[in-house]
């Protein structure tokens, strides 16, 4: 019977301490005797947040498969623990054996988003493994990172050994061999991390040096020795029906955030909107078939109990076989009392049709995504997305019994014109105003609500606004009530709602975003100020962050407030993700023209992912870009935001 790491005293103290016990149903306990390498996979969040993230329980899956594996969870404790901790001096633990993280081999821990930074300094504090990789020793675990942060992983180059950058099921067996092999020969830290540089995908930060021009800008990025390669290509899954996927969820205690089986049913996006990382870091679009995934789907749910199943993935309705796999779902989950959950589609006949069988008689809200308040700054950003298509969505809604719409509009984009941002309370105006021309008083099935919600714009890591600048607090404040005050003057303003996100976040995480290896110091001076969960409004505090950016001497605002030149090397320019730096500068170009650009399925634009020789890019038998034309189609609207968090 395992022994818990906290006493019964300390559980009844804690808020929600389900958290922190394990052993819920498929969570998989081995004899540590019995295995070669222990893996303590790390969701720097907290666990209800962690336990829906679909990554986590991919690689579980994959690593526990391994007779000679012992995979484990560990997440963030809550501040209540965190305090307990450190006053009765308790290392944090992994949830299965309750052994101390210092104890194992690895500590992986996956990187969602910036604001958990100051999280994983937690993690490593608590864990009692030295902060800087520099640091460690012989008997400290390996700290590995992974995730959609790793396409620039230089903010927290000190305190990782490695990084994994792209999809995990490709390298991670190979490294495991490696380890197992090495330590089996009595080989030492280092030079285990310099042979891993030879894996597909592994990147070593202590192997490389930074220098920096005097304006602040970065000289060279350069290997220490020559064994290190000066590229690190990202890995991807060349077929989605080969790797595994777990068909034995986690069920955790408490509800997550994703309480439901997910389906993934495909992985990339062909719709290349410039501001989104993911369209452009998961190319190219690779599917699962329609059998694979309904065998999948009857396993997962018949070995967890859910009844409800979400499909997966950034657009679902560009899945080839969309159809016939909605419909075979629906006639399973309908004999199977299971409820269906379809994201990601495009709002047309075909999907409202579709989600009008499988919602419940109340109907929810339906979703767009916009982004831009006008055309001309949606071909902009290239979200193939117009008026009409809006509109015509929004009617077939309305005829279809939908009362809630909801928006989700950027801020800050580039070229974007004080007309951009009225044009988002005028748009949604035009649709509560179509509701009443498109209604009939006797026919209208309760009141139209539309709910309008604007982020500030973050440029990303390899995408075509890489180049962007953003703006200062004030300027993003500034815009909000502008568009605030425009949504009250609108003619239906008590149908309309509107709200936004914090600016001091966004600041903060558009320097995270783009930071280099000086940021190291900030984040853990944050750290040592109290910074912590900085991704929960109720404990973001910017004055620590401000604090700390003084402590360290460097201004935030040459992270944000520049726009790239066109030859600037970047932090993360050593990594090669397929998609290439001159793609990425003509689609900036195109953005600045206002031209769009064909999605995938309509043409090759020669991004450069079709030298993984898999997906689309090879579909039909065209192999060969072609050069997009200033006069190209925009594409077919598509629903989904496209975004990692």
């Amino acid at each position: 019977m395992r022994k818990l790491a906290l006493s019964e005293k300390i559980l009844n103290t804690v808020e929600k301490p389900a958290r922190y016990v394990g052993g819920e149903m498929n969570a998989v306990i081995k004899d540590k005797e019995a295995v070669a390498l222990r893996f303590a996979f790390c969701f720097p969040d907290v666990y209800e947040i962690a336990m829906g993230n679909l990554g986590l329980q991919i690689l579980y899956d994959q690593f526990n498969a391994r007779p000679d594996v012992w995979c484990e969870r560990v997440y963030s404790p809550w501040p209540d623990l965190d305090k307990i901790l450190r006053e009765e001096q308790i290392p944090l633990f992994a949830l299965e054996s309750q052994d101390p993280i210092n104890t194992f081999d690895f500590l992986g821990i996956t990187l969602q988003y910036e604001m958990c930074y100051t999280n994983v300094l937690q993690v490593l504090d608590l864990g009692r493994i030295p902060l800087l990789a520099r640091d460690r020793g012989e008997g400290d675990p390996l700290v590995i990172g992974g995730g959609p942060c790793t396409y620039n992983p230089e903010p927290l180059a000190d305190f990782f050994d490695l990084f994994y950058i792209g999809e995990g099921e490709v390298s991670y067996n190979a490294l495991f061999d490696l380890y197992i092999q090495m330590k089996q020969e009595g080989a030492g830290r280092q030079a285990f991390l310099q042979a891993a540089t030879s894996i597909p995908g592994i990147y070593v930060p202590s192997l490389y040096e930074a220098s920096y021009h005097p304006d602040g800008t970065l000289a060279a990025f350069t290997p220490l020795n020559s064994q290190v390669p000066k590229k690190v290509r990202r890995v991807i899954v060349k077929d989605m029906n080969t790797c595994a996927y777990p068909e034995r969820p986690i069920v955790p205690y408490l509800r997550p955030v994703q309480d439901r089986v997910t389906l993934e049913i495909m992985r990339g996006c062909i719709r290349g909107c410039r501001f989104c990382q993911a369209g452009m870091v998961y190319r190219p679009v690779r599917e699962r078939d329609k059998d694979s995934l309904m065998a999948i789907a009857g396993h997962a749910l018949k070995n967890s109990g859910y009844d409800e199943i979400s499909l997966s993935s950034l657009s679902s309705s560009d899945h080839s076989q969309i159809a016939p796999l909605v419909t075979e779902l629906m006639e399973m989950c309908s004999r199977n009392r299971v409820n269906i959950s379809l994201p990601s589609l495009r709002i047309d006949a075909f999907s409202l049709d579709v989600m009008s069988k499988v919602q419940d008689v109340k109907k929810s809200s339906l979703t767009f995504a916009p982004e831009a308040g006008t055309q001309r700054l949606r071909n902009v950003i290239n979200k193939g997305l117009s008026e009409e298509d809006i509109l015509r969505g929004s009617a077939l809604a309305f005829h279809g019994g939908w009362t809630k719409v909801k928006f989700y509009f950027m801020l800050g984009l580039p070229t974007e014109t004080e007309e951009d941002m009225r044009g988002i309370p005028a748009l949604c105006q035009q649709v509560a105003s179509l509701f009443f021309d498109e209604i009939p008083k006797e026919e209208r099935k309760g009141k139209i609500q539309i709910t309008a919600s604007s982020s500030f714009f973050v440029p990303k890591p390899f995408t075509p606004f890489q180049w962007a600048k953003m703006e200062k607090k004030e300027e993003y404040l500034r815009r909000a009530h502008l568009v605030k005050d425009t949504f009250r003057a609108q003619p239906n303003a008590r149908c309309l709602h509107y709200e936004y996100h914090d600016a001091d976040v966004t600041v903060l995480e558009g320097v995270l975003a783009r930071g280099d290896r000086r940021m190291g110091a900030v984040i853990r001076r944050a750290y040592e100020l109290g910074a912590l969960f900085d991704a929960w409004n109720e404990f973001f505090d910017d004055h620590r962050w401000q604090q700390a950016f003084a402590d360290c001497q460097l201004d935030p605002d040459f992270y944000t407030l520049r726009e790239r030149d066109e030859n600037e090397l970047f932090p993360w320019d050593f990594i090669d993700i397929g998609v290439t730096k001159k793609f990425l500068r003509r689609e900036w170009e195109r953005a600045m023209e206002g031209l769009v650009t064909p999605n995938c399925r309509e043409k090759c634009s020669g991004c450069g992912a079709a030298s993984y020789g898999c997906g689309i890019c090879f579909e039909g038998g065209s192999q060969s870009p072609s050069p997009v034309t200033a006069d190209a189609v925009p594409p077919s609207p598509a629903s989904g935001r496209g975004r990692e968090r």
